[in-house]
């Protein structure tokens, strides 16, 4: 699918989301709210559930796009500058996010599905942050990480100020967590964000 096509959809759904709910969310009331043929989304879009992996991948790519994190401060640093970019990509979709959010709340079954999409974004966030994901250490990081996120996530959707105050103070604290929780399972300092990668 071309970049082009994906934001499209990526911008559709959540316009529809935002007006209808996930339950209201059709193939042809997002094809004609992309302005993309039926038959090219039926190409292109096996399932209403795909298009929530679509969004998972353009909000990596948006996160990604300014490339790696330079490489300074710490590693923690690094972490919440990424997943700031995250949320920042997020924003134009707010309205429809939150929508879903709240119909999550009656659909369990679509909350799993979105959990366990998770973790492969946190992995790429770690690497954009110049942080490994790989191995059992690296699995411990993604999880922590993870966690970070929803944390965060439960704060943006309650933030409506312009300048994410809120949302970065709840990231912030999130780290915080996470570096206690590290230093609880005698995790070397930095582990909780991990260690840098190095060549």
């Amino acid at each position: 699918m071309d970049t082009e096509t994906e934001t499209k959809l990526v911008a559709a759904l959540w316009q529809v989301v935002a007006a209808e709910g996930w339950q209201g969310l059709t193939m042809h009331r997002l094809a004609r709210a992309a302005g993309v043929p039926l038959e090219q989304v039926r190409r292109q879009v096996p399932c209403r559930l795909h298009l929530l992996k679509l969004h998972g991948r353009a909000m990596d790519a948006a996160a990604l796009a300014g490339g790696a994190i330079e490489q300074h401060g710490t590693p923690r640093d690094r972490v919440f500058d990424v997943l700031m970019r995250r949320i920042d990509a997020m924003q134009p979709h707010r309205a429809g996010l939150l929508r879903l959010f709240e119909d999550v709340k009656r659909d369990p079954l679509l909350g799993l599905l979105l959990l366990a999409e998770l973790p492969g974004s946190m992995a790429w966030m770690l690497e954009s942050a110049g942080v490994s994901p790989a191995g059992l250490l690296g699995l411990l990081r993604v999880n922590g990480t993870t966690a970070v996120w929803l944390a965060t996530i439960r704060a943006w959707a309650k933030d409506d100020t312009q300048d994410l105050a809120p949302t970065m103070a709840a990231l912030d604290k999130a780290l915080d967590q996470a570096e206690r929780v590290a230093r609880s399972l005698n995790l070397r300092p930095g582990d909780a964000a991990a260690e840098p990668i190095t060549e």
